[in-house]
């Protein structure tokens, strides 16, 4: 296991399971559609990132089986299932399994924010060096990206996930463990139908 671990979330494509909150705006295919497509450029982006580290990106993700995965994504990634339970303790079991297997930094990224680069992920990692945890806040009180240096569970339990609460509560909860905390510039996530705008003039 290399030093540092970059670790995406995301799901399958299936029709009327992905991207729930832009049906409305994009109809089930269009949503379906749009996901793919960020799902395909962050994957990129997680790859790019991994051939300058020399360590192949983690794809953990939610509907669907590795064969398919491998069909739509390809090779030079591991695929992983994400497992039971809410967000929070899917992405605690991803950062457990790699700090077990001997990371010493590991990064979950998200698929929804379409200028999260490589660059930008090369940043998270550089921001470990000095801290415990990093975390890419989103505008819509979310984060796209978290790091650690260590696994730590509280930072998953019962948070309102899917609000915009979810930044705030992590840095309370951040504050009352006395952890390290650097944060990367605030980007937009494409996830209502009030970001297809941004998405379109971008």
């Amino acid at each position: 296991m290399a030093a540092e671990e970059l670790i995406v979330f995301t799901r399958f494509p299936e029709v009327g399971r992905v991207k729930t909150r832009l049906i409305g705006a994009l109809g089930p295919q269009g949503a379906c559609d749009l996901h793919r497509r960020l799902t395909e450029q962050a994957v990129g982006e997680a790859r790019r990132w991994g051939a300058k580290a020399g360590v192949p990106p983690r794809v953990c993700f939610d509907g669907g089986d590795v064969q398919r995965m491998r069909a739509w994504l390809g090779d030079g990634i591991a695929l992983q299932t994400q497992g039971e339970g809410d967000l929070g303790a899917r992405m605690d079991r991803a950062f457990e399994d790699a700090f077990r297997g001997g990371a010493r930094t590991a990064v979950i990224m998200g698929t929804d924010c379409p200028d999260l680069t490589a660059p930008v992920l090369a940043r998270a990692f550089a921001q470990l060096e000095r801290a415990d945890l990093v975390l890419g806040p989103a505008r819509d009180g979310g984060y796209y990206l978290i790091g650690l240096t260590g696994r730590v569970p509280e930072l998953f339990a019962g948070l309102p996930w899917g609000t915009e609460r979810v930044l705030a509560r992590t840095l309370e909860i951040a504050d009352d463990l006395d952890l390290a905390v650097r944060k990367l510039r605030e980007l937009q996530d494409v996830d209502r139908p009030a970001d297809l705008e941004r998405l379109r003039l971008s």
